[in-house]
């Protein structure tokens, strides 16, 4: 059960966030108000959530998600793979510390983007990415078996985040799609199938027995809802301009 939630307000330059979407810009006041919707939900699910302030230094700083692994035992300081996004950590790192967290850094040359790392109870599954090198799911390992967890990885083909295409949604039920639906570390799930036109949402987020899907998935949410899983819709489409998806914009634990 997770019960608290750090999420960092959008910053007006997130127009001039890193995108590959092709989608357009995002519309600033609208993604405010997405925001502010999804720190709802987040309460409705039962999580206290801390709210950071925006930062125009940072225009994808509201992917919060990229910059810490919080683990029940630790919370992993990352270094993220993209130059622009580096000092994006030293916030959230004091914000956590303040919280009493004992806290661990990835250092150079190892590069890590927490929207790379799933956990599974007491593993996190690490994809080796654009933004997440060897070197850097090395040293998370190595911390992770202090706080006695393990990790392991997987090789990303086409896609940004190894949590763009998977979700776990607890009881050994996996959402995915494309490249995730053959991999040989993943047989071992039960895999819900998410249409590729519908691909956006496979990056869904558990939080205490309810499954976030972004709007406008209708064959994700159904498969999802006979699944035995409470859904509740959120419109995150000024996020997805950016590449960004419903588990990017939060720490949860």
């Amino acid at each position: 059960m997770f019960t608290s939630a750090i999420v960092k307000t959008p910053c007006k330059n997130m127009v001039k966030g890193i995108t590959t979407a092709n989608l357009g810009h995002p519309d600033y006041e609208l993604a405010l108000k997405q925001h502010k919707n999804y720190i709802q939900v987040l309460e409705q699910c039962g999580l206290k959530v801390i709210v950071l302030k925006p930062d125009e230094n940072f225009p994808d700083s509201t992917f919060i998600e990229d910059t810490c692994l919080v683990t029940p035992r630790c919370a992993i300081i990352t270094n993220p793979g993209a130059a622009s996004r580096e000092n994006e950590t030293i916030s959230v790192g004091r914000t956590v510390k303040e919280l009493g967290v004992q806290v661990e850094y990835i250092q150079n040359p190892g590069t890590l983007d927490a929207g790379d790392i799933m956990m599974v109870n007491d593993h996190y599954f690490t994809g080796i990415s654009e933004r997440t090198n060897i070197d850097g799911a090395s040293q998370l390992n190595n911390i992770l078996k202090k706080y006695n967890l393990t990790s392991s990885t997987i090789k990303l083909e086409k896609i940004l985040h190894l949590k763009t295409g998977i979700s776990y949604l607890e009881n050994n039920n996996l959402l995915a799609v494309g490249e995730f639906l053959t991999k040989p570390e993943l047989k071992g799930f039960n895999i819900l199938e998410v249409d590729k036109e519908e691909s956006y949402a496979a990056n869904s987020v558990w939080i205490n027995g309810n499954v976030l899907v972004p709007k406008e998935s209708p064959e994700t949410i159904k498969m999802i809802e006979n699944a035995g899983y409470k859904v509740i819709e959120v419109g995150v489409s000024e996020f997805k301009k950016l590449d960004g998806g419903l588990s990017c914009l939060s720490l949860r634990f």
